[in-house]
């Protein structure tokens, strides 16, 4: 736990009892700060009593002692409406932040020069979060992983020199966190997502952007270009006097990092040197995963990580859960849960992967459903809809073979034996839902828990290795 100084003697009001935010009412507690704890939820509330703490309605009570109100980051901050207890903390003039701005505080007042990486991008963060944390471990940092991808920051050891924090972050968070000062900061990409939340995409971008803008003086900031918010996003970064390291997966760069025939190569000064090769590794198969590569590969060199250990790396990065995992093989089929695909966009990764592919989707919809995908459907030899999204899918995928499976059980029962009947010699099984989980399971990691359990109970399949 990283015990919270920064308000020792003062009271600071918590909304969000979920992991975070119980979190960070332990470690402003352990700090020194008294804690009153809030929460819509009712059960929410009876945990935190019984973990000791105060609990209050934040309506009732008064707003002129608070130092602070620390917000979980699945609160409305600004959109659809703000939150009541910000309009609370607003007309009180307090202070609203989250548990990663008090991490920062804390660094700054005890280890400002510890390494801290903070990720983000619309797709990707994940993966790159803890590609970034198995190659600090392979090179002998004592590495803390959290943030977004699960662990809350709080519930991590401290800062200090010889430890790095690698930590993914929502923009969420990243709008929670308005001193934000990573050494490292990376931001993979923009697309349109959780615009319910931040209004618009060029807020959307403004808040993702706000992440490396924030890099300290002398750290290092990575920006992937191939889209257009983001080489914007560069270019001002280099107004700014930043230290920018741009990648590609697109395109060859005079500067910067990029991916070219399953390597990458950095460029700089006129010169163009190989820094390490991707091919064979079935963890990264992909572009997409080729830019997450790419840069985690810039973080390593940020960081003085020789080569070798980068490729050694790379090479033992068993994957992320429920990201392009592989569950499973029976003869010629393989299964690859990718229930993290849960918007469009993340799906074209997954479908740009493979050539011949038996595509389970659906779920809760998004805005625009799959009409971006269009141009992978030659390359799905037959398509199993569940969830709440199966009808409009299907209105979509047209002539393309599919059937309405309603459920996970009967998708990855009809999949495997249509996969296994084709004859084909790489048929690939892919969850890549293009959807929310929340019509059918409570979330991505029990959909996707869910798919390789029914795939590991099919007859035959064996482990990947």
């Amino acid at each position: 736990m990283i015990p919270v100084t920064s308000f020792a003697g003062k009271t600071v009001a918590v909304f969000g009892l979920g992991g975070s935010g119980l979190a960070s009412c332990h470690a402003l507690k352990a700090g020194g700060a008294e804690v009153i704890a809030a929460d819509d939820n009712a059960e929410n509330v009876a945990k935190a009593t019984q973990a000791g703490f105060i609990t209050a309605d934040l309506r009732n009570v008064s707003w002129a002692n608070f130092a602070a109100l620390v917000l979980a980051p699945g609160v409305p901050l600004t959109h659809p409406v703000p939150h009541w207890s910000v309009l609370k903390a607003r007309e009180a003039g307090v202070e609203v932040i989250g548990d990663i701005e008090l991490f920062c505080r804390e660094r700054r007042r005890h280890a400002p020069d510890a390494p801290f990486v903070a990720i983000t991008g619309t797709n990707g963060k994940s993966t790159t979060t803890a590609l970034i944390a198995h190659l600090t471990k392979v090179a002998g940092y004592d590495t803390q992983m959290g943030g977004n991808i699960g662990t809350a920051i709080l519930s991590l050891e401290p800062p200090r020199m010889g430890r790095v924090h690698v930590i993914e972050m929502s923009s969420y968070q990243i709008d929670l966190t308005p001193s934000l000062d990573p050494s490292v900061g990376i931001l993979l990409n923009v697309s349109e997502d959780h615009i319910d939340r931040h209004g618009t995409i060029e807020h959307y971008a403004a808040v993702k952007e706000r992440l490396v803008a924030g890099v300290q003086g002398g750290g290092t900031s990575i920006v992937g270009v191939d889209d257009g918010f983001c080489r914007d996003i560069a270019d001002r970064l280099d107004r700014a006097g930043k230290n920018v390291v741009r990648i590609s997966v697109k395109n060859p760069l005079a500067s910067g990092i990029y991916v070219e025939h399953g390597t990458i190569v950095r460029a700089a000064g006129g010169a163009h040197s190989e820094i390490a090769a991707l091919g064979g590794i079935g963890s990264l198969r992909g572009q997409h995963n080729a830019q997450n590569a790419a840069c985690a590969a810039a973080v390593a060199l940020a960081m003085g990580i020789s080569q070798d250990v980068l490729q050694n790396g790379l090479r033992s990065f068993p994957g992320l859960a429920h990201r392009m995992e592989q569950v499973g093989r029976r003869g010629n089929v393989l299964f690859v849960n990718d229930s993290k695909g849960t918007n469009a966009d993340a799906t074209a990764h997954a479908l740009s992967s493979f050539a011949d592919i038996f595509w389970i989707a659906g779920g809760k919809p998004k805005a625009g459903g799959i009409t971006s995908l269009t141009g992978f459907f030659p390359r799905i030899r037959k398509a199993y809809l569940i969830g709440e999204a199966a009808q409009e899918f299907s209105g979509t995928l047209g002539t393309v073979p599919h059937e309405i499976s309603q459920t996970l059980d009967v998708a990855v029962e009809h999949a495997a034996r249509d996969a296994e009947a084709s004859g084909l010699t790489d048929a690939v099984v892919l969850l890549s839902p293009a959807c929310a989980s929340f019509d059918q399971y409570r979330n991505f990691e029990i959909r996707g828990t869910k798919f390789r359990e029914l795939v590991q109970a099919l007859p035959g399949v064996q482990p990947v290795v």
